[in-house]
């Protein structure tokens, strides 16, 4: 059984902000400013990549990241919660530079994708740094802190866009993974150099046939909902990886009802307050994630081919864009962080950030043929994406005893990798539908083209997902009990000595 190890809930409230630690915060916020600017850089440069090593599977580039990611969260969580966050934490990074150099150097493709996959570790770094904040800042900070660190202040999302074009123009794509590489020394240097471990420690043991079971049933049906597309739904290799995948989950569900120490305790899961967070989160990452994909596919098509979208931007200028909506994000995360620290409720935080990003969706349906117009539906998406973020960790750690903050944030963050993963394809699933094949490939050079419909669709697809969240955000409870078990009375029963220390 698990064990809390009885502690003081936060650090001594009557702190404040000292340099170390801002210079703790202002670190881990880099580190996931560079995990966020990662995915679009990345993106912006699969088509060089694809043209150097003659493949199709560009798509791997993408979904190695979430799926390794999606894999180790749980089980990265639970060490983290036994063994320390910071621990973890600096380790994921170490994983992620690796991963990233290999990619910088990869001779073939297949090297460039084992490097990706190891990069995917730096995909956790999200819940350990605020669960990690949770334990070591004081209380009054925590909020303004976590939502801070979750939604950053520009410094890299701000200048990402302009830097991305520029690297891939000017050094190709290895320029993009030199900078991920180099990025990562220096922000995990910081993070080694200002922040203390944590003091909390959850007594457990590791359950590793649930972490097998779960990873590898995840692993089956992310791989089959990624290539079921190209594959063919019906084709025998998805069913494998689809029926699979889903047999294994509900072993690693049947598990951990039956074990002292489950990987993941399905009693907090179960919580109304966690659950639906889990869902809220997973829409509103699932978003950011399609409008991420989907502007620079339809900005970059040439707007003299007439198919009612697209103004024939180079890689450089979807900036225009993009920078304006990162900005947007940064200052909505941080009016959220602070209405959260002044007792707004998290859940309404949340709901409003899902219900911009409806509205925005639904204005890029209706009208995504003027550049001005767009720049401005762009931007309250990156509202309704900076306002999100910051109340999704807030919730959590209202839910949540510290000793299970890492833990339960895994499985959260595994949600959003799913939907983040499902929405994506989803949408490219009905653009592929509406392919636009009248116009010569020589024209376009072998671009693909897709219809002014296919993608009014693929935007109402966006609103309808946004709308879901604020319908999960609403039904979490006015009043959130943090949750107490069975393992949590009994240590307090016990009287267990003081927390463990770093």
């Amino acid at each position: 059984m698990d064990t809390l190890v009885k502690e003081d809930e936060s650090p001594d409230d009557t702190r404040g902000w000292s340099p170390r630690l801002i210079l703790s915060l202002v670190s881990m916020m880099l580190l996931l400013e560079l995990l966020a600017v990662s995915y679009s850089m990345v993106a912006l440069a699969v088509p060089s990549v694809v043209a150097h090593y003659h493949t199709t599977q560009g798509a791997w580039l993408l979904t190695a990241f979430t799926l390794v990611t999606a894999v180790t969260s749980p089980i990265l969580g639970k060490l983290a919660d036994m063994y320390g966050k910071r621990k973890i934490l600096l380790g994921c990074v170490v994983v992620s530079v690796l991963g990233s150099l290999i990619s910088a150097i990869a001779p073939t493709y297949a090297v460039m994708i084992l490097g990706r996959a190891l990069t995917g570790f730096l995909g956790v770094c999200t819940f350990l740094s605020y669960s990690l904040i949770r334990d070591i800042f004081p209380r009054r900070t925590v909020a303004l802190a976590v939502s801070v660190c979750t939604s950053g202040l520009g410094l890299i999302a701000t200048v990402a866009p302009f830097l991305s074009g520029w690297l891939v123009d000017a050094y190709g794509f290895r320029g993009v993974f030199w900078f991920l590489t180099i990025g990562l020394v220096i922000f995990g240097a910081l993070i080694l150099l200002s922040t203390p471990e944590t003091p909390v420690r959850l007594r457990s043991r590791v359950d590793i046939l649930g972490a097998v079971l779960l990873g590898a049933g995840l692993a089956g049906v992310l791989i089959a909902i990624s290539f079921g597309a190209t594959w063919g739904w019906t084709n025998g290799i998805t069913l494998i990886y689809l029926i699979g995948g889903i047999v294994l989950l509900l072993g690693w569900l049947g598990s951990a009802a039956i074990v002292s120490a489950p990987l993941v305790n399905l009693t907090v899961l179960r919580r109304r307050p966690v659950f639906l967070t889990a869902i809220g989160a997973g829409f509103c990452y699932g978003c950011s994630a399609t409008v991420t994909i989907v502007l620079p596919v339809m900005v970059m098509t040439p707007a003299a081919l007439g198919l009612g979208y697209g103004f024939g931007l180079s890689a450089k200028a979807v900036s225009m864009f993009q920078s304006p909506s990162c900005a947007a994000s940064v200052v909505a995360g941080l009016v959220a962080g602070l209405l959260i620290s002044r007792k707004a409720r998290p859940r309404l935080v949340l709901a409003a950030g899902l219900l911009i990003f409806s509205v925005s969706f639904l204005l890029m349906a209706a009208m995504h043929d003027n550049k001005a117009l767009l720049i401005v539906f762009m931007t309250a998406a990156g509202v309704g994406t900076g306002v999100g973020y910051a109340a999704v960790p807030n919730l959590l750690i209202e839910a949540v005893p510290s000793q299970l903050q890492a833990t339960t944030a895994s499985v959260v963050n595994v949600t959003q990798s799913i939907i983040s993963s499902v929405l994506p394809l989803v949408v490219f699933t009905v653009l592929n539908n509406s392919f636009r094949a009248a116009i010569p490939a020589a024209v376009t050079h072998g671009a693909v083209l897709y219809t002014n419909s296919g993608f009014r669709t693929a935007f109402l697809i966006g609103a309808i997902a946004a709308a879901i969240g604020v319908g999960a955000a609403l039904l979490i409870p006015r009043r959130i009990e943090q949750v107490r078990f069975a393992a949590a009375k009994a240590a307090d029963d016990e009287g267990l000595g003081e927390p463990l220390t770093a």
